[in-house]
């Protein structure tokens, strides 16, 4: 039993290290990190709380180079979209709490579903970098809101809904992408300050993870332009498909 949990943890790690690069480099490595601590005994509610606490060290070493392209957009100050996403991180951690663990275990397939569709469309579809902004002041920010909302309790996908968010908004893909993975983290840290205090949190793994995912960011934040990037989105995105197909099966 010991070797078994010792090789489990293992494969934890290995997990977390990929999905820390996953995320620098692509995005995605919620699909990676849920599985993985779903393997070590946890329920669906332990290990989307759990991940989201150990992909956190993971985006601080993966986002903090790109920082100085972050910028406001659509008549909106960039403090203010800090503001509305830790807010809204905040709002969505509450309303996980709160959610019961049977409820939360029904929604899982739905919610890595909808994730994998959109983290999908924005990896492959094409973007028109000419088109006229969509959205505007007051638009962008509910948009920014109810993202922030989502990547409070659940966060998959959470990067391409907010780079279509700013895209529309009329930012540039490269700003829209500094943003995005700043604005991440910082919803993502209003929910880690919440769910620190949660007994659903298992500690042990997670710290294991937080190790794996600090590593691959860093690794992953220096391997940006010497990685196929499709591939690594491609892998996702097939992750995703076979994550949910075995959610509903587990579901039924």
């Amino acid at each position: 039993m010991a070797d078994a949990m010792t090789m489990t943890y293992v494969i934890l790690f290995i997990a977390s290290l990929w999905a820390g690069t996953q995320n620098a480099l692509a995005g995605g490595g919620t699909f990676i990190t849920l599985p993985a601590l779903m393997l070590t005994g946890m329920n669906a509610l332990q290990a989307n709380i759990t991940s989201t606490i150990a992909l956190f060290p993971g985006q601080v070493t993966s986002t903090w180079g790109g920082r100085g392209h972050v910028t406001g957009v659509g008549g909106l100050s960039f403090k203010t979209l800090v503001i509305v996403s830790l807010v809204g991180g905040m709002l969505g951690a509450t309303l996980l709490l709160v959610t019961p663990s049977q409820i939360f275990a029904q929604m899982v397939p739905w919610l890595v579903l909808f994730a994998t569709a959109i983290f999908a469309y924005g990896s492959f579809m094409p973007r028109k970098a000419d088109r006229p902004p969509v959205l505007k002041k007051w638009s962008a920010g509910i948009a920014q809101f109810g993202i922030a909302v989502y990547g409070g309790y659940f966060g998959g996908g959470i990067g391409f809904l907010m780079l279509a968010a700013l895209t529309a908004a009329g930012l540039s893909i490269r700003n829209a992408s500094a943003n995005k993975n700043v604005l991440a983290g910082v919803m993502n840290a209003s929910a880690v300050a919440i769910f620190a205090f949660s007994p659903q949190v298992q500690w042990l793994p997670c710290a294991i993870a937080c190790v794996g995912a600090a590593i691959g960011g860093w690794i992953g934040g220096n391997m940006v332009n010497k990685v196929n990037e499709k591939f690594l989105r491609i892998a996702a995105v097939c992750i995703g498909v076979a994550l949910t197909i075995g959610l509903f099966i587990r579901a039924s």
